[in-house]
């Protein structure tokens, strides 16, 4: 019989994992489909549940089972393996994912009380704020095997409680309702949930986190792979089951938003909106430290991935060094600005993201099935067709 962690550590190993999922996409996606889904709030939750949790969750269990991503993609062919395993890193790295969360953070965590500061300003407080962040995710970041004592007993517990006060506030309070849903979400609520859902980038993310959860857990003292493995799937349950039900009150908060009439284009204004209703300029404060604790866990996390992987691929430059240069780099793009970030980033997120669901799905089909190359090549070649395509198209169109 293989060796197990201890209900505390197995605990700790997913709430981890749940800090390194749960970003600024995770905080402004829930609350607007609330917002707009109205009395079908319930509908387009589980659309998007199935897809911002249950690909994600899937994702670790495949990585996990198939003895991480460059076996799974290997199953295609060891060529594309390292093509998509690298644009994959890339992505969620230093191209999009990265920069996002310090970005965003600034956007809602520090924009707030510098309003009334002129244009010029605002740049060089967004750059001085842009090298505390990176600064803060770096020191933490140095140390991955510790991940578990610095995100999962500290931060992740203080997010969750923060979290918290906003539900509770809209439990507690009187409310206007909820109000009918979009025109977008009357019919179909459950399909544009699913959609809406795809934004969050988990599931790529899902496919790297893997190699930073395994080491946590090996220095638990587990040792064998397949033990390190039975781990991980489950710390993605806890993880996937945190998201439920953090996700589940952001809904209930955007639903009870809806009622005052309030119109917005993202979940940052829904959230913005509440806690100044509930808190007044208590309020302000509040969300900042939400935004920013959210968007520094999931900063360090994804140093820390792309980091392991490229000293171990590129083994001439340290983890150290590639940590450094990762930090250094997505310092320099977030000052680009979010808009911009997502205007270059966005047709490689929607070329990569089909052709990783897709493998996901492959590697649990049963018997040789999992394992069939020729299967693997097929599908997977007219997916990544099928997206670049269609991606193409939109450019142009």
């Amino acid at each position: 019989m293989g060796k197990t962690l201890d209900r505390r550590n197995r605990i700790l190993i997913g709430f981890t994992l749940f800090s390194m999922f749960f970003g600024a996409g995770n905080l402004i996606f829930p609350p607007l489909v609330g917002l707009q889904a109205g009395s079908h709030v319930v509908p387009a939750m589980v659309g998007l549940l199935v897809s911002a949790v249950g690909f994600p969750i899937l994702g670790v269990a495949a990585v996990a089972r198939s003895g991480g991503l460059d076996q799974l993609a290997g199953r295609v062919h060891p060529v594309f393996a390292s093509i998509f395993t690298l644009l994959i890193y890339l992505m969620i790295g230093p191209g999009l994912a990265i920069p996002r969360t310090a970005s965003t953070s600034f956007e809602m965590a520090v924009s707030p009380f510098i309003g009334g500061m002129g244009a010029s300003t605002i740049t060089v407080v967004q750059a001085v704020y842009s090298v505390l962040f990176f600064g803060i995710a770096f020191y933490f970041a140095l140390r991955p095997d510790k991940l578990k004592d610095r995100l999962g007993k500290i931060m992740t517990p203080i997010l969750l409680l923060l979290i918290a006060v906003v539900f509770i506030g809209c439990l507690v309070s009187g409310n206007q309702g909820v109000a009918e849903p979009l025109e977008k979400y009357q019919t179909g609520s459950m399909v544009k949930g699913f959609i809406d859902g795809y934004q969050t980038m988990d599931t790529i993310a899902a496919l790297n986190f893997g190699i930073v959860i395994a080491m946590n857990i090996k220095g638990m003292g587990i040792k064998e792979d397949q033990d390190v493995s039975n781990e991980t799937i489950k710390a993605g349950g806890i993880a996937g089951l945190l998201l439920v039900v953090v996700y589940g009150c952001l809904a209930y908060v955007g639903a009870i938003t809806s009622g005052f009439g309030v119109e917005a284009t993202n979940g940052a204004d829904v959230l913005t909106f509440i806690v100044h209703h509930l808190f007044g300029t208590a309020g302000t404060v509040l969300i900042a430290l939400i935004f920013f604790i959210a968007c520094l866990n999931v900063c360090i996390g994804l140093l820390s991935c792309c980091s392991e992987y490229f000293s171990l691929t590129f083994p001439k430059l340290s983890y150290r060094a590639w940590l450094g240069i990762f930090a250094g780099t997505s310092l320099i793009v977030s000052n680009a600005g979010l808009d911009a970030i997502i205007k270059v980033s966005s047709p490689a997120l929607s070329m990569i993201y089909p052709v990783a669901i897709v493998l996901i799905i492959l590697s649990f089909l049963p018997g040789t099935l999992g394992k069939n190359r020729v299967l693997y090549r097929v599908v997977i070649g007219l997916t990544t067709v099928y997206s670049v395509v269609t991606v193409v198209i939109s450019l142009f169109a």
